[in-house]
């Protein structure tokens, strides 16, 4: 009889059910940092020992302990009390969590690239339970952090983590990890090849790792892109270096973890490309008083503090250079809002910024399952031919053209629960954008019913200067074409007022039974 073959677990799941297991002395919200800060001290240990190795089987063992020899093939040096094995030996020690501290320590000071990546003092001030600590130590080092080279170790435990914090943590909190495949779907669309590459709210890098991907998988140089970012949270920041670290990525994050809005890195800064996933509808991100003459909203009206919408908008409008595209993510809602915003959103298309509007499946994301949209601004849409990868492309004068195209029914399925793009279906996508952008034999773009629509500015003004797709683009099922957004805020007001109603019945209930003589 043959033998029942057991599903071998994840690396995700293998670490979440250990860490979990902290459950009670390290706050929901730490684990993730806690797991990625050790597999980010295994995976350079593993690196370190392959080089040592290396040097061996190459005769030169005399230099195994001078960093130079491994700082030349990218790989960080790392002192002995540092070491994986060092760090096991004593995995069942009190101190163990200051042994750690201070191997972090040791590292970050003889490696200059890792400069504010790795967390400080950080373990022995969060009294984690001893023995749940080393268990969680032990199913560490069994994963071979070599094994899938071309995996994204830390932005997939990184998602996974989000994934499972996102009811525990709340889905307001605005902190998303972007999915793959739609980050390589902004890469194959804007093509980021040479230049500056900036992004506003950067999280744990993944938009950074994955343009280097695509820079490789085209046969680009790396060298020739310049990483620029910035990220608000301190710890994440830290994952963010940390990430870019590991993978060789020179990057420059500014000099702490800030607000992008009130304390910009890169004032000065005009990038080539800009690739963001900014948090969805922000609330109260500027008070009234704050920001009303900021000089990135210059020729335009200042965004209303109810949303940051369109302050991350113009922030990205403000950061492109001459030539610049940006791909970046928005909530449905910034498509068709009012007041400020249509000032707002009409300005950027009479300026002909507005290049394309990607309306996205719903259930893409781990921590929210709302459908979101993938805006591209350019800020030169004119007739000219560029030098791209080694090959002269002509692109067709688009300053009065947007294009529209609605993915709500593409993707395929991912873990049972989640949609993502297969790489055809991004080739395709990306064809046909780039069609519709070029000259060229093969470059013919059509219209196509329930896919895609290039309208004219005449038309958008028509349509009150909206940007919903579903107005443009012709669907057979006509149900199709309702503004599902400005219907959910009909329903939201609607349900609001009867729960006013409710409040009010209760108050009135309460104050009858008040005058008769009972206390509630």
């Amino acid at each position: 009889m043959a033998k029942k073959q057991i599903k071998e677990k994840s690396i995700e799941e293998t670490l979440w059910e250990s860490a979990n297991k902290l459950r009670g002395s390290v706050e929901p919200s730490e684990y993730k940092h806690v797991v990625l800060s050790l597999i980010f001290l295994k995976y350079a240990n593993d690196r370190f020992e392959e080089r040592k190795q290396e040097l061996i089987n190459e005769g030169k063992e005399a230099f195994i302990n001078q960093a130079v020899f491994y700082n030349a093939k990218n790989v960080f040096y790392i002192e002995e009390e540092s070491r994986w094995d060092f760090i096991m030996e004593n995995a069942k020690q009190n101190d163990i969590a200051i042994k750690i501290d201070k191997a972090l320590a040791r590292l970050e000071n003889s490696n200059p690239m890792l400069k504010g990546a790795l967390p400080n003092n950080y373990y022995s001030g969060l009294g984690l339970d001893r023995a749940k600590f080393a268990a969680l130590l032990d199913e560490i080092n069994k994963i071979d952090t070599l094994k899938d080279p071309e995996n994204d170790l830390i932005g997939r435990v990184y998602e996974y983590f989000l994934a499972k914090f996102a009811i525990a943590e709340g889905k307001g909190k605005g902190e998303y990890y972007t999915p793959k495949s739609i980050v390589n779907l902004i890469a194959e669309m804007i093509e980021p090849y040479r230049g500056k590459i900036y992004d506003p709210c950067c999280g744990s890098g993944g938009m950074f790792v994955q343009s280097m991907k695509f820079i490789e998988a085209h046969h680009g140089n790396k060298r020739d892109i310049s990483v620029y970012g910035q990220e608000y949270t301190n710890t994440t920041y830290k994952l963010a270096k940390m990430n870019l670290a590991i993978r060789g990525i020179a990057n420059n994050l500014g000099e702490q973890a800030a607000d992008t809005f009130h304390n910009d890195q890169h004032k000065d800064l005009k990038a080539d490309f800009i690739m963001a996933n900014p948090p969805f509808n922000q609330k109260a991100w500027r008070a009234d008083n704050e920001l009303k003459t900021d000089s990135r909203w210059y020729g335009y009206e200042t965004p209303p503090t109810s949303n940051a919408n369109y302050g991350w908008i113009l922030n990205i409008v403000s950061k492109l250079s001459a030539n610049g595209v940006a791909g970046f993510l928005l909530a449905n809602g910034a498509l068709s809002g009012e007041g400020i915003e249509l000032n707002i959103r009409r300005q950027l298309l009479q300026n002909h910024i507005v290049e394309a509007i990607v309306i996205l499946p719903r259930n893409m994301f781990y921590s929210t399952d709302i459908s979101v949209t993938l805006w591209i601004l350019n800020r030169n849409k004119k007739a000219r031919t560029v030098e791209q990868n080694g090959k002269m492309i002509k692109y067709r004068n688009r300053e009065n053209e947007v294009l529209f195209i609605d993915l709500r029914q593409w993707g395929e399925p991912f873990e049972k629960k989640y949609i993502q793009f297969s790489q055809e279906q991004i080739t395709e996508i990306a064809t046909n954008f780039h069609n519709w952008q070029r000259e060229g034999k093969e470059t013919t773009y059509k219209n196509v019913e329930e896919y895609c629509y290039s309208a004219s500015l005449e038309e958008i003004e028509k349509k009150g200067w909206s940007l919903v797709p579903s107005k443009y683009i012709e669907f057979k099922n006509k149900d199709e074409q309702i503004d599902f957004d400005a219907r959910m805020r009909e329903l939201q007001n609607e349900l609001s007022e009867l729960l006013q109603q409710e409040e009010e019945s209760k108050q009135e209930l309460k104050a009858l039974f008040e005058k008769l003589g009972y206390k509630l």
